[in-house]
């Protein structure tokens, strides 16, 4: 089931996202799931992202390194619905293959 916050500033991308993502539409095919599921963030970007979450931690970050560090989690937000939605979609094929 789904909540959504009660205030408009705090609503969040994953949110509105799950609004359009629902059980109650037609889900990934197979080959489109599994591809999902294997979207993974580089070395490269995973090692910026620690540095931002640790600069984070310690109250050292820029304005400028927030909104980069702000964007890295909208889009891991993002990728954690879409995968979501790619297992759904694989657990009712395997379901229905059953």
């Amino acid at each position: 089931m789904f909540f959504m916050s009660t205030t408009p500033e705090a609503v969040t991308e994953a949110e509105v996202l799950n609004q359009l993502i629902t059980d109650q539409q037609a889900g990934f095919s197979e080959e489109a799931a599994r591809a999902i599921l294997s979207l993974r963030f580089g070395p490269a970007a995973i090692n910026r992202m620690n540095e931002l979450a640790e600069g984070n931690r310690q109250g050292t970050l820029s304005e400028a390194d927030r909104g980069v560090l702000e964007k890295y989690l909208r889009v891991g937000h993002f990728l954690n619905v879409v995968q979501a939605k790619a297992h759904v979609c694989l657990s009712a094929t395997a379901q229905a293959d059953s």
